[in-house]
């Protein structure tokens, strides 16, 4: 009995205080501006993390009269829906990945191209710098805005067989996502690409039923392959980012200066999820290597070989934009 006259006593403070409170005004404001966010990622995911960092950020500095409300684990749908949803208002904001972009700009076809870049600092000195700038440009005949740029790692080979060079590749059976300009990356390499869900990589690869397979470390790491494919070659021969997008026609609704707060909060956001990102990498590479897995770097003149080997796909897939792709390479030498 006593405890109940003790909560009992608490609530009625508690309440005199929330009045008080609201009498000299001190109620939270309302936002003016509800924006809907989607995120196919867990919430625990850097990108995840940083979409809610860019919210914090942007909640901020318009005083909480934007508020951004973050939908992960793909909610609001897939990536191709969202993006078509994007395009009409249906969602204000969204985090894609380039790949979704190709369809509706041929241009993105070139940040999905083989052997592109360097390494990492290689990339963001162009992603950061004019061309960048320009691809973040490109998306806005398709009624949506660039905002900044998100990292997805680089991605590469892990065999069940050492490897070393572009020979060793040869003849080898890899797994591969769905995408045809990745079965003819590895035709290209000399190996036979083989399209398989992914939730059946880890079999195939311990069967033998392919020789290895690709993608970037905490993937590798999650999906416990390097237990049955040991080996990764450091050939990073994808590297495509991934980018925040607004609605041009939520844009269009909003007062220029939040609309300039977004842009702001977003490049903000992004350095902060490249910073999760890398360190997520790092921590994966590492646990892998605790296990046994052992990891190949390429010296200059075998990545060259690699990039020279990869020619027909820039080619095939982006004839138009063979000078683009050039300018991209040689930025930075």
């Amino acid at each position: 009995m006593k405890r109940k006259w003790m909560l009992a006593g608490a609530a009625a403070l508690a309440a005199v205080c929330l009045g008080a409170w609201l009498l000299r005004g001190n109620s939270a404001p309302s936002p003016t501006y509800l924006l809907r966010y989607a995120e196919n990622q867990p919430g625990d995911y850097p990108t995840t993390q940083s979409a809610y960092y860019f919210a914090e950020l942007v909640a901020e500095r318009t005083g909480g009269d934007v508020k951004i409300v973050i939908y992960a684990d793909g909610q609001l749908g897939d990536e191709a829906s969202v993006i078509r949803q994007a395009q009409f208002g249906g969602i204000d904001l969204a985090r894609v990945s380039i790949a979704q972009l190709v369809v509706h700009s041929e241009a993105f076809s070139v940040l999905t191209m083989p052997y592109l870049y360097r390494d990492n600092a290689h990339m963001w000195s162009v992603l950061d710098g004019d061309i960048g700038d320009r691809f973040l440009g490109e998306v806005e005949a398709t009624g949506l805005i660039g905002l900044s740029w998100y990292d997805a790692g680089e991605r590469n080979f892990y065999t069940r067989e050492p490897i070393a060079t572009l020979d060793d590749l040869r003849g080898m059976t890899i797994r591969v996502q769905e995408a045809d300009y990745m079965s003819d990356m590895v035709r290209a390499l000399g190996a036979s690409p083989k399209s398989i869900p992914y939730n059946e990589v880890y079999s195939s690869l311990s069967t033998g039923a392919v020789d290895g397979a690709e993608n970037n470390w905490p993937s590798y790491d999650a999906t416990l392959h390097y237990r049955v494919a040991p080996y990764v070659l450091l050939d990073g021969h994808v590297r495509i980012p991934e980018m925040q997008i607004l609605s041009a026609e939520t844009a269009a609704a909003l007062p220029e200066d939040y609309v300039a707060i977004l842009r702001e909060c977003a490049r903000e956001s992004a350095l902060y999820e490249r910073r999760l990102w890398r360190e997520c990498e790092q921590e994966a590479r590492q646990r892998c290597i605790e296990r046994g897995v052992t990891e190949t770097a390429l010296s200059d003149a075998k990545r060259t070989r690699f990039r020279e080997a990869c020619q027909p796909i820039y080619e095939k897939y982006a004839a138009d934009y063979l000078g683009l792709i050039e300018e991209i390479q040689q930025a930075g030498e």
